[in-house]
Formats: C-alpha cells, structure tokens, sequence
C-alpha cells in the first residue's frame, strides 16, 4: 500500500483536538492542493470562507446541532457552491444585451448549475481533508451546516448563488500516541458496487450488509427508544429527527433562494 492509499484507508474523523495550532503554512498548503482539484470546466464554481472570529466558531457550534467541537476547532473552512461568481461576471460582461442582439437565450442560474457547483463543492473539500491528514491534521464534516440556512445566510453574507454545502473542522486529535481506533465498518463492495445497471438489494441482501454493524454496535439490542431493530433505529434516530426535519426545511428555502 502505498503513503496516499495509507493516509485514506487510517483516516479518521477528529472531534477532539490538541492545543497545538494549524500554522499559518499548513493553512496554505491545503489551501493550495484545493485549488488543485478537479472541478467542472475549470471554472472553480466553490467559494471558502475561512471562520477565523472566535464568536462565530461559538454560533456555528450552536446552529450546526450542538456541537461544542466545532468551536474548539483550531481551523474551520466552510464550502460554498458558488455560481454567484460567474453570473456577475457574465453581466459584467454584457451578456444579456449581446443575447437579445443575436436573439439568443439568456438565463440565470437553474437547478443543473446548482447540482454541478455543489460538486465542485465536496470535491475541493474532500481535497482539503486528505491534504491535511497528510500533515498530521485530522479533519471532521459538519454536515449539519445544511440547517438553519436563513441565520448561516445572514452572518455570511451569502448573495442568492451561493449556497453553503459543508463545513469542515481541521485540527491535531488530542489523541495522539494513544492506540488508534479500529476503523469503523462500512458496507461490502459487494453491495454497494455494480456493473453496467443498478442492483437493488432484496431482503437478504439487506440484511446481510447491516451484519459488521449490528455486530459491532447493537450486539447486545442498544437500539434508540421504541426500535425493535437496527433499520427502525436509524430511521428514528436520523430520517425523521429534529435535525434531519430541520435539514430539509432549510435546504427548501436555499433551493427557493436560488431559483
């Protein structure tokens, strides 16, 4: 296995960080893999905003479902989709009245261009992640940034293409030269990969690729209040949550912002 395939397969998701800093030059390096990575017609259509002020770390940790982590976090970067960008740009540069002289069409952004950003998105963010477990830096998703998008939109000042997509926490684990943590399971290739069509999963199928977590996490029937099963608990649990409820609310009004 080589050093890359290594820093994938030992990373890990870091809530709990030591004091030491991100220093300035390790902010730039993984600023500079981001702005290397491969984003749709070279056009880049993602903005960043590095959360620097201390009371806003502390408001994200709130609006983000209460998580004190994230204002503990040393580096916090928030990914937006950005196509606000190039819009301007496209008036600035005088589009609209080149289309009616060439009786062409002209447009705003629509829901394709929106999909294509976010994309671009999760791509440079992913980029960032595995440029600082190369560092030593661990790296959490806060997924959760897709809640309260009226309040995130208003400290911001996020103009109506953009649209925030995740917000990732970076930091040293305060964990480190402890016995690392055995690598969470994740479903078998064999059903999550097909060739040449979609394989929906029957009954015994489904049920074999939930085996590694019930052995790990329910072996002993810790499922949440009323589940009788690990398929109730997840949906209590997660699908209709409070947060989850709140997430698709909050992603309505981003798409209606939008269009």
């Amino acid at each position: 296995m080589n050093q890359t395939l290594s820093i994938i397969a030992n990373r890990r998701s870091t809530r709990t960080y030591s004091d030491q800093p991100v220093t300035v030059e390790e902010k730039d390096l993984i600023l500079q893999a981001v702005f290397r990575a491969p984003t749709a017609g070279n056009m880049m259509l993602y903005s960043i905003i590095e959360v620097e002020d201390q009371a806003l770390k502390d408001q994200l940790a709130h609006t983000c479902d209460n998580q004190p982590f994230i204002a503990k976090a040393p580096y916090l970067l928030l990914f937006l989709a950005d196509y606000q960008r190039w819009y301007d740009y496209y008036l600035q540069s005088g589009v609209e009245r080149r289309c009616q002289e060439l009786n062409r069409m002209s447009r705003k952004p629509q829901q394709g261009d929106l999909i294509l950003a976010c994309c671009d998105a999760l791509i440079a963010a992913q980029t960032a992640v595995l440029a600082a477990e190369s560092l030593g830096i661990g790296s959490c998703y806060i997924g959760d940034i897709l809640e309260n998008y009226e309040i995130h939109r208003k400290i911001f000042a996020l103009p109506p293409y953009t649209l925030p997509v995740t917000l990732l926490c970076f930091g040293r684990s305060a964990f480190v030269g402890k016995s690392p943590a055995e690598p969470t399971p994740r479903f078998e290739r064999e059903f999550i990969v097909s060739k040449n069509s979609y394989h929906r999963l029957d009954a015994a199928q489904l049920e074999k690729m939930f085996e590694p977590l019930k052995k790990r996490y329910f072996a002993h029937g810790r499922f949440s209040a009323g589940a009788e099963n690990i398929g109730q608990h997840y949906y209590f649990k997660k699908f209709i949550s409070e947060f989850s409820v709140e997430m698709s609310r909050s992603v309505r009004e981003m798409l209606k912002n939008w269009e």
